[in-house]
């Protein structure tokens, strides 16, 4: 009988993992779970472009409009945590397929609000599955990819998510001003729920992470999803590799802890990314959910506003497209640290930016990398940790720029009373010190398996 395998020693299935080529498995897992991350993106971002309508209809003032922002990012704090923590117990595919259906249910809920009060509740229990799908996705692309490739496939994901920018932008632009039945921006929000109706279809067609089984004893599952996927018809010319058969056995189970986030070598790791991302959200959510409301007080009308904020959002997916492009050819802690100053400066521009040529052009640069950054560090964080423990490490982090977002947005909501060249100042400050921390504490992570990045 072999000896019990510790989670620093060579993993079965993580070779296996690593051996197999990509094929079909992988483009339609992708598929799926990019799917997922449409419908997350969309309802983030969604806000900003009716917010513009709820502020100029009364529904909502400013301080109302702030406190529905803020709701949003305290529901995905909470949610990130715990939902977070409980993909390392409950696995990947469960924990993917219940946000889904929280966040969609919850947005529907809202569509049809009475008042701004049941709008703001209804928008944090939405935050609460918006919150940690991101994570969890994250994660469960990480763990079934190989090294040589998890950086494109969680920009992949992210392509697909930046997708709903502008899809949420046009069709703000066309269904705002109307009033058939209801008003516009609820049937914005009537459309981002309807991603509930695709959660029976991926609980047929997602497998778990073999990963994530193997990391609680499972292994006898793990084996069996491995078999699935390598028993798939493999890409024209690839060859499976042999895998020798392994004398039946029990593999250890160690169970992770939210101690070891404080314990070397992930001490450091936590530290960083709770910094990085507490100040990470001020640039990039300071920008995404208020970029309509900045061109309202700049004295745009709300059609101009969305009209404008609509050809920003055109080259959202470009920023990702790029970032799967780059991801595994340059080293992703550089590529953060050289995207974060990019964002400080063409944010500065788009402050102070007083044409229409300008805003957008200064827009479109912002936001192509704002998403580019995304993509990147998304794919980053995820590497930091063990699989007992990565969702609780990436999860708990991650809650922090939540958590961070929802003060920002009332911060945000006082510093416009000075003018929006002052946000984007307090915004150029906080990317600054994104790239200060990543180039000081980030690790280097491309083309390593993650059992060997985990320490």
């Amino acid at each position: 009988m072999t000896a019990p395998i510790a989670e620093s020693a060579p993993s079965p299935i993580a070779a296996r993992i690593e051996r197999l080529p990509l094929g079909k498995f992988h483009r339609r897992f992708i598929t799926l779970v990019s799917l997922g991350t449409f419908f997350d993106l969309y309802d983030i971002f969604v806000v900003a472009y009716i917010g513009a309508a709820l502020l100029q209809s009364g529904f909502l003032s400013l301080k109302q409009f702030s406190f529905f922002v803020a709701s949003g990012f305290l529901g995905m704090f909470f949610g990130t945590i715990f939902f977070g923590m409980g993909s390392d117990r409950w696995g990947r595919r469960v924990s993917f397929i219940t946000l889904l259906l929280i966040y969609s249910v919850f947005t529907l809920a809202g569509a049809f609000a009475p008042s701004a009060g049941w709008l703001i509740a209804m928008r944090f229990f939405a935050g609460l599955g918006i919150g940690a799908e991101i994570v969890v996705i994250g994660t469960y692309v990480t763990e079934l990819v190989p090294s040589h490739a998890r950086g494109r496939y969680v920009a992949i994901t992210q392509v697909a998510g930046f997708m709903a920018v502008p899809v949420a932008a046009i069709l703000s632009r066309l269904l705002v001003p109307t009033h058939f039945l209801i008003a516009g921006w609820r049937w914005v929000m009537v459309i981002g729920a309807s991603g509930a109706l695709l959660t029976w279809w991926f609980r047929r067609r997602l497998p778990e992470s073999p990963r994530w089984l193997e990391s609680q004893g499972l292994t006898a599952e793990a084996d069996r999803v491995m078999r699935a996927l390598e028993t798939e018809p493999l890409p024209v010319e690839a060859a499976l590799p042999v895998v020798v058969a392994q004398e039946s056995g029990t593999v250890s189970r160690k169970l992770g802890t939210f101690a070891e986030l404080w314990r070397p070598p992930y001490l450091r790791r936590t530290v960083m990314l709770i910094l990085f991302q507490m100040l990470q959200t001020i640039g990039f959510y300071g920008f995404a959910n208020w970029a309509p409301t900045f061109l309202l007080k700049r004295g745009f009308s709300l059609l101009h506003s969305l009209e404008y904020t609509m050809l920003i959002a055109l080259v959202s997916p470009v920023g990702p497209m790029l970032a799967a492009w780059t991801s595994d050819r340059l080293e992703r802690k550089w590529t953060i640290v050289v995207l974060a100053l990019l964002v400080a400066a063409f944010g500065l521009g788009f402050g102070n930016a007083r044409t229409p040529a300008a805003v957008v052009t200064f827009g479109a640069l912002l936001t192509l990398c704002n998403y580019w950054f995304s993509a990147a560090f998304h794919a980053f964080q995820a590497e930091l940790f063990p699989t007992r423990i990565r969702a609780t490490g990436v999860g708990f982090t991650y809650s922090w720029s939540r958590l961070s977002a929802a003060f920002t947005s009332l911060l945000i909501g006082a510093v416009l009373a000075h003018g929006v060249p002052a946000v984007f100042a307090l915004l150029a400050a906080a990317m600054t010190g994104v790239a200060v921390i990543i180039a000081v504490l980030g690790p280097r992570t491309n083309r390593v398996a993650l059992e060997e990045l985990s320490g």
